[in-house]
């Protein structure tokens, strides 16, 4: 599925090297370099050296924007462009160079990998002087971390924008394992399909499954900007892999795997070859292609073919079950009996894998400290369910069913995988070349049927399908969407188990296949628990934060941790209360979490910020309102709530509105309003309109990510089996107070005003003040 070894030599200049690639990992990735932090700016200067080493002149965008999510960033967007000999529309190469912030991610995976591919798939492909027709365009993106909005910002502002015929996203949510292509269109993939297959990448990894799945699930890459703002399509690569790394002070240089760097530059020199010279417009389709990868190979045919695949499969199938009992090879009871081990086998291993996974997660409660939901140890518990589940597949064919009536029961498990593929035809047709591994098993059933022999080696053959198509998915899956699916890839096993019955059904001694299978299972088991610890490089994730309530003066540490450990009870207490009244307020949190503790901590004195009301008016019913938030401390983040009975109108936040916004009304989900990061200690001015009888109720958290350093406080520094947990608020010092009206600022110097009629309005209001 992808290169598995690499050189440690840098090899010919033209070729893609993963040497020198990661020596621009390294450099990227050194610390943090979130929006708004010192390095940020340091990325960014280096990456405008990197490119101008390359040969290209490099430009500079900066701008607001206010994603769907409502963050508020400035971002600042580097662009370089290679001209091409005729172009019609160019091809993006994308990837973001900004690091997740809260956790004191260096980067290096995401989306350090993905910079470090484009710049040196550029310099060869520059090297090699390649020709190319069409115009090529390197962005890598600002604040994609914060909500997309350095995309949004080229998207919806940049003049090339329009110019964009395909985009190549290179991403990452893990640190390691194989990079999956997956595609982001507004209509039809057939065109990006036959696209991706002429350009002959040499390990695809990819399958429409994922692609229809995918379209059904909100996405959140800077691809999917382009293809909601810009009707833009393209390709998205990242890896998934260890996805306990993702967005932590885990993603270093020393955790990125290398092959998995090398399988990113695989993609990236042919495809940029391929379409750097293709029509970009042909691309685009209104049809659907089904398509999947085996080794070296990219297979697609249209959607269409679906439904009539699964109607002559079903036919073949009707066709040889009559032929076998004419020919008095079958027997009706027989069959029957079949599905007794088979659907036993699916019914048991579900249960145990179900309910073994939550027992698991009582016995091990730190299993819960990792929000993504795969453990350090997670590869051994789907070794240990998959073995489990094969142990509990042979145990009921060895108790139900014999070897001289293996073609009989091998009937339950065919109908089954029809009976699958007729729903799919109907709810998921991008998972239709799950009915090809049916045909060779028909094929199977068909030379038993017509020969009245079972030929081991061609059973042996014809299973090789079943294994490539479907297995990878069993693993895929637990690393995808977390160890809590752990049961769908038991169930799995059993169901290819039942493809590949011709094989295991001719074990003559399945009862000690059974135990064999049991014991390897019990020994992943034990090393799971060997493994269930924490040490440096397989850190425990822990949080806290200091929060001073300006309206009753009260502060408070406060975690999100639901196991509190040495570092957090020191602050904590050993029994400290639930957080409940902090929660009143919530913060935006991926996996919604929620303060769990708070404790009371000490007073310090820590400087407000400045709010002032440049406007406050009544026009009609609806009253007017201008803020400005000043910070009075090396800030990072301003949320901003306000009572879900205030409907805001026109809302505009340093002069921009929402992607989305399609009328007056502000959408918002809840009592957020926004989450603005700041960059420079920029002020917040927030202009909108509200129901001149609404009660204004509106609230502010001015937070700064220096808890660790910030002298006020002196707290130790967490052990190294210990790291920031991500994907929340974290290590912060937090102002919290209630947004109140004051006099509205009126500038004292009308000299200045040039425009007489607003001069006059201002003279008459200030004298009304």
């Amino acid at each position: 599925m992808m290169p598995q070894w690499t050189s440690d030599d840098e090899g010919s200049l033209a070729d893609f090297s993963t040497k020198r690639a990661l020596a621009q990992v390294e450099a990227i990735s050194k610390q943090p370099h979130f929006v708004g932090s010192a390095n940020h700016e340091v990325v960014a200067n280096y990456l405008v050296k990197e490119l101008n080493k390359l040969g290209l002149e490099t430009s500079i965008q900066e701008g607001y924007t206010l994603s769907d999510w409502g963050n508020l960033v400035q971002s600042k967007n580097i662009l370089a462009r290679i001209k091409g000999s005729n172009n019609s529309k160019a091809l993006l190469l994308l990837s973001h160079y900004d690091s997740a912030p809260h956790s004191y991610s260096p980067g290096a995976s995401d989306a350090g990998s993905g910079v470090a591919t484009i710049l040196e798939s550029v310099r060869a492909f520059l090297y090699n002087k390649s020709p190319h027709k069409n115009d090529i365009i390197i962005l890598f993106s600002d604040a994609e971390e914060l909500g997309l909005n350095g995309a949004a910002l080229f998207v919806t502002q940049h003049q090339w924008a329009k110019e964009i015929g395909l985009v190549l996203n290179f991403e990452a949510r893990g640190s390691s394992g194989p990079s999956y292509m997956l595609m982001e269109t507004n209509k039809g993939n057939a065109g990006l399909v036959k696209g991706f297959a002429s350009a002959k990448a040499t390990f695809p990894v990819s399958n429409s499954l994922m692609y229809s799945i995918y379209k059904m699930l909100p996405n959140d890459t800077d691809l999917t900007v382009f293809r909601e703002q810009g009707n833009i399509q393209g390709y998205n690569f990242a890896f998934i892999d260890d996805h306990f790394n993702y967005h932590t002070a885990q993603d270093d240089i020393h955790h990125l795997n290398k092959n998995t760097l090398a399988h990113q530059g695989s993609y990236l020199m042919p495809l940029l070859n391929y379409f750097s010279n293709s029509d970009l417009n042909t691309t685009k389709a209104s049809e659907d292609y089904v398509y999947f990868t085996i080794p070296y190979t990219f297979i697609s045919y249209p959607f269409s073919w679906v439904l009539p695949m699964v109607i002559i499969a079903l036919a073949l199938f009707i066709f040889l079950l009559f032929l076998g009992k004419a020919k008095r090879i079958l027997s009706f009871r027989e069959i029957g009996r079949g599905f007794i081990p088979f659907f036993g086998s699916l019914i048991v291993t579900g249960l145990i894998s179900f309910f073994g996974w939550k027992a698991l997660l009582k016995l091990y409660p730190q299993y819960n400290d990792l929000l993504n939901g795969f453990t350090y140890n997670g590869h051994a518990y789907i070794a240990a369910f998959v073995l489990l589940a094969l142990a509990i597949s042979l145990l009921f064919y060895h108790l139900f069913s014999e070897r001289k009536v293996t073609i009989n029961h091998f009937v339950a498990p065919l109908f089954i995988w029809i009976v699958i593929n007729g729903a799919l035809a109907f709810s998921l047709q991008g998972a239709g070349f799950l009915i090809i591994p049916v045909y060779f098993g028909l094929i199977v059933f068909g030379v038993f049927i017509v020969t009245q022999k079972s030929n081991k080696i061609l059973n042996l053959l014809l299973s090789i399908p079943a294994l490539i198509i479907i297995a990878p998915f069993i693993q895929m899956f637990p690393i995808g969407l977390g160890l809590k699916v752990l049961f769908g890839s038991a169930i799995l096993t059993v169901l290819t188990f039942g493809l590949l019955l011709p094989v295991f059904g001719a074990f003559a001694k399945k009862g000690i296949w059974t135990l064999v299978f049991f014991v390897l299972s019990i020994g992943f088991f034990a090393k799971a628990h060997s493994e269930s610890g924490y040490e440096a490089g397989k850190a425990k994730s822990n949080s806290l934060l200091y929060i001073y309530n300006a309206d009753t003066g009260k502060s408070n540490w406060a975690t999100y941790d639901k196991n509190l450990d040495s570092w957090t009870k020191a602050y904590l207490g050993e029994n400290p209360k639930e957080a409940t009244t902090l929660n009143e307020t919530p913060l935006f949190s991926k996996y919604n979490s929620g303060f769990t503790y708070a404790a009371q901590a000490p007073k310090k004195e820590l400087l407000k910020p400045s709010i002032e009301f440049l406007e406050d008016r009544i026009v009609g019913n609806q009253r007017f309102l201008k803020i400005k938030i000043s910070p009075n401390r090396n800030v990072n983040r301003y949320d901003i709530f306000a009572n879900e009975k205030m409907a805001i109108h026109n809302f505009r936040a340093n002069g921009v509105t929402t992607l989305g916004q399609k009328n007056s009304l502000y959408q918002r989900k809840g009592k957020k309003i926004l989450s603005y990061y700041v960059v420079r200690n920029a002020p917040l001015e927030m202009q909108f309109s509200v129901n001149s009888s609404t009660v204004f109720d509106m609230e502010l958290m001015e937070s700064s990510f220096d808890l660790m350093t910030n002298p006020l406080f002196q707290i130790t520094k967490r052990e190294n089996w210990m790291m920031p947990t991500p994907f929340v608020l974290n290590d912060v010092v937090v102002i919290k107070q209630k947004i109140k009206p004051t006099a509205v600022v009126v500038a004292n110097d009308l000299q200045s005003v040039t425009n007489p009629v607003i001069k006059e309005s201002l003279t008459v209001l200030k004298d009304s003040l």
